[in-house]
């Protein structure tokens, strides 16, 4: 599937310094195991047509020097051309969805450059820590199940 194959390139051309013995195949392999819908491992894929425009994965590990935090929101990768359109933004929401959906009280990410970014999504600085070559943020989030919205009002009760 040339699918696969093009997001694992991305996925080892976004993340490989992290995982310098990772390779396309290996990739490529994980991401075909990604398959379940509302799950942990899963790939959400944002298409146009025939051709990704951006994934994110769900994992329960991403890195096994972090094994205390889990599960992960991990590898948002969205084509420079897809760039703030939201696709980024919807694939994080959905993928927060999907935890909240499997009842994960916490779901974290890490990453160096992006902090403000995941800020402004609602998730807040849980850690600082080296990792490989890096020095990462841990982020985290409690994922909510929608509710009905909330403007504000008090509901009243009518006396017995």
């Amino acid at each position: 599937m040339a699918l696969a194959h093009s997001l694992a390139a991305a996925h080892v051309d976004a993340f490989g310094a992290l995982l310098p013995d990772w390779t396309l195949p290996q990739a490529e392999e994980e991401l075909r195991t990604h398959t379940q819908r509302c799950a942990i491992p899963t790939t959400l894929v944002a298409v146009d047509s025939d051709d990704w425009l951006g994934s994110v994965s769900l994992l329960q590990n991403d890195h096994d020097d972090i094994r205390q935090y889990s599960p992960w929101l991990a590898s948002l990768v969205v084509k420079p051309a897809a760039r703030r359109h939201g696709v980024g933004r919807a694939l994080v929401a959905r993928c927060v969805a999907d935890a909240a959906a499997l009842g994960v009280p916490t779901l974290y990410l890490y990453c160096t450059d992006t902090v403000d970014y995941y800020r402004a999504l609602g998730w807040r600085v849980h850690d600082h820590l080296p990792l490989g070559p890096l020095s990462v943020t841990v982020m985290a989030i409690e994922p909510r199940l929608p509710g009905p919205p909330d403007d504000g009002a008090r509901t009243r009760m009518p006396l017995p």
